[in-house]
């Protein structure tokens, strides 16, 4: 059986398999995905403009109430770093549906100054100042490609450093706070479609492998109480039917994961 995997997880696991869509559909069906979509372990994995469609018919979220402002500076040890570096780039995803040009140009400086402190700065000065230039112009499109791109060229970086496992960790802090954002989404507004975002097991299996065999220099406390409780979110995202309460629960160890990550 296959799995949908929200919009942020494909853009933090596999980013360059994004494709555009033209009439996103009122629901996605997963068996008429193929020719658009793309497969991570058998996940399907949608694109970003059938997540958002569905959303918006759904509900129209307001992306401002779920947007969160603020300037981030690195938190000095490398693994929280790059966890910090995942939320923002899902963060500046967000401020591009918001349309919030402001927040948009200060993710572009704020994923620079967390490249810097991981040692991969050069990588994502072209990509920084071209995310900060579209917002200037308000060219949505251009912003999400060119945060796209930053994601691409930090992880890119980090591999042929032999930062592999750092990377693991952008994907896995982008995941994070994809999902506390789906939640609240879905929270203001409960519906089943919205809801079965959420359900993506084998996506959270792919994180607790990764976890459990990287290195334990890595694992720092908030990597090590992120494993713990990627335990306890599993079977709130694999039944059948993913209730309100479900999406509660889940928002409320996201938040407090999330929260940790990005403090000093």
């Amino acid at each position: 059986m296959k799995y949908l995997i929200p919009f942020f997880a494909l853009l933090l696991v596999a980013p360059r398999c994004l494709q555009a869509a033209d009439q996103p559909p009122a629901h996605i069906n997963v068996q008429n995905l193929p020719n658009q979509a793309t497969l991570v372990d058998d996940v399907v994995v949608p694109v970003p403009s059938e997540i958002f469609g569905v959303l918006d018919k759904l509900g129209s979220p307001n992306w401002h109430d779920v947007l969160r402002s603020g300037k981030v500076s690195p938190p000095g040890k490398r693994p929280q770093t790059a966890l910090l570096l995942g939320t923002v780039i899902a963060e500046g995803f967000i401020a591009v549906e918001a349309q919030d040009s402001e927040e948009i140009k200060k993710i572009g400086h704020n994923v620079l100054d967390l490249a810097g402190a991981i040692g991969v700065k050069k990588s994502v000065i072209s990509r920084s100042n071209a995310i900060i230039e579209a917002a200037d112009k308000k060219d949505w499109a251009k912003a999400r490609t060119e945060l796209d791109g930053a994601l691409h060229d930090v992880k890119q970086a980090m591999i042929e450093l032999h930062d592999d496992e750092l990377a693991q960790l952008v994907s896995l802090g982008g995941w994070l706070r994809g999902t506390e954002a789906l939640c609240l989404v879905v929270q203001k507004n409960y519906t089943k479609d919205g809801a079965d975002l959420l359900h993506q097991p084998l996506l959270l299996q792919y994180f607790q492998r990764r976890l459990d065999g990287m290195s334990p220099h890595l694992k720092m406390d908030t990597v090590k109480t992120i494993r713990a409780k990627l335990n306890d979110i599993a079977p709130l995202v694999s039944g059948p039917t993913i209730s309100p309460k479900d999406v509660d629960d889940v928002l409320a160890i996201v938040h407090e994961l999330v929260k940790s990550i990005q403090q000093p």
